[in-house]
């Protein structure tokens, strides 16, 4: 039997859906009441938003949503991408189809999820659908007040790409109860169109949960190297520029696009890869600093974000040659104060290749700062999601790292050709 709903019995009398607005039609408000009955059972809502299409944003949708699942909390994944549901697709439910009784639905269950898809309700494949912006806004409306739910941990919402009715419908039938995942991939034009993403998000008073970078560069799975296919850390620059938060960058995986075509996500077929972890990673930092948590429609406090700021030192500044360095200074730092919040000095460990770029993670280091790097450790720092800036001048570190949270520093050349330095 479905659980009963009501939003007469809530006890909360700041909810949006208690009283009857000015104006507004019985129906309408009866519609709005089923909505927020259903979405109150949700603790959070993630809207995953692209500036374009063609970036993977479905295939980032679903294993968020399936790593979300193996770490124990209750998922649903909803697809509101009318004109071109993938989600089916991407999880080997394109033959299995929606059931219900009366006006309620019941969600597809797949791979530990209950998952809701346009695509789930036609009998074609082939079909198209040939709607306009009513039409489309009445099927969103029905997907949120119609499908059984239940109680979840996360309902993870892959839109279409753009700014158009689909995203715009979902966020304000939801009411101020969802955060966004902007993905991007790190060339210019995509990040062009991202931009306009993160001000839709701002217009509509949607916080920006943060912003993944995929398809950052592909690594070879034979030899292991990285090769900057579209660029990459175009993602976490803007986002950095931008004030909002970046997650992580995603390399090109053939595995990804094997997962794909089976039906398997990636994250759930390939559990120990490289690609997984990342998700994991990711999900990790979604669970941990969430903006919204709870059902009574009420924002939690927003963390500061803050970043770490490597320098290698020698001498007492900044040494002009990675490899050579005698000491590591390790700043936290404020993006939006622009201030130095604590500072660190640190021995690294013996400089073989390899060593140093997995050390800096392990310390938490998001930037770092030089005079010159080789070509393969910045292809490793990448790999790491550190970004790295060259050229730097041989300075006291703390002058270097105001004048980049200032965006007054001077970089030249790098110093350090492929040979002549160790990562």
């Amino acid at each position: 039997m479905p659980q009963e709903r009501s939003c007469t019995v809530c006890e909360d009398e700041q909810c949006s859906a208690k009283n009857r607005r000015p104006g507004e039609r019985a129906e309408d408000f009866i519609t709005r009441q089923d909505i927020a009955a259903r979405m109150c059972q949700i603790k959070r809502k993630l809207v995953i938003l692209s500036g374009k299409g063609g970036v993977g944003k479905s295939t980032v949708a679903v294993n968020l949503a399936t790593s979300l699942a193996l770490a124990g909390k209750k998922v649903g994944l909803l697809d509101i991408d009318v004109h071109g549901p993938s989600i089916p697709k991407l999880l080997g439910i394109e033959k299995v189809f929606v059931t219900g009784s009366g006006s309620c639905l019941d969600p597809v269950v797949a791979h530990r999820m209950k998952v809701m898809s346009i695509g789930l309700l036609l009998r074609d494949q082939d079909e198209a659908i040939i709607w306009r912006g009513p039409m489309k806004s009445n099927a969103i409306k029905q997907f949120l007040k119609d499908v059984e739910w239940g109680e979840l941990d996360y309902l993870v919402i892959d839109s279409p790409p753009g700014t158009g009715d689909e995203p715009m419908t979902v966020i304000q039938l939801i009411e101020g109860q969802a955060s966004a995942i902007i993905v991007t991939t790190p060339q210019d034009l995509a990040i062009q169109d991202v931009r306009r993403s993160i001000r839709f998000c701002k217009e509509l008073r949607l916080p920006i949960q943060g912003v993944i970078e995929n398809m950052s560069g592909f690594v070879c799975p034979s030899c292991g190297e990285h090769t900057s296919i579209f660029k990459t850390g175009g993602g976490r620059r803007m986002a950095q520029k931008l004030g909002v938060p970046f997650l992580k960058s995603i390399p090109i995986d053939p595995l990804v696009a094997d997962s794909g075509d089976t039906g398997t996500p990636v994250t759930l077929g390939y559990k120990d890869s490289e690609i997984s972890k990342i998700f994991e990673q990711a999900v990790l930092s979604i669970d941990k600093h969430g903006f919204w948590t709870n059902s009574k429609h009420t924002p939690a406090k927003e963390e500061e974000q803050k970043i770490k700021i490597a320098i290698p030192v020698a001498e007492g500044a900044l040494c002009l040659h990675f490899g050579h360095c005698e000491q590591f200074a390790l700043f936290d730092v404020d993006p939006d104060k622009k201030t130095i919040q604590g500072k660190q000095i640190l021995k690294p460990p013996h400089h073989e290749p390899g060593v140093l770029p997995q050390w800096l993670k392990e310390q938490g280091a998001d930037v770092i700062i030089t005079g010159g790097m080789g070509e393969r450790a910045r292809s490793l720092f990448s790999q790491n999601n550190i970004t790295v800036v060259v050229g730097a001048p041989a300075e006291d570190p703390e002058q270097v790292v105001n004048a980049y949270l200032g965006g007054s520093l001077k970089t030249g050349a790098n110093v350090c050709d492929n040979s002549s330095v160790h990562p």
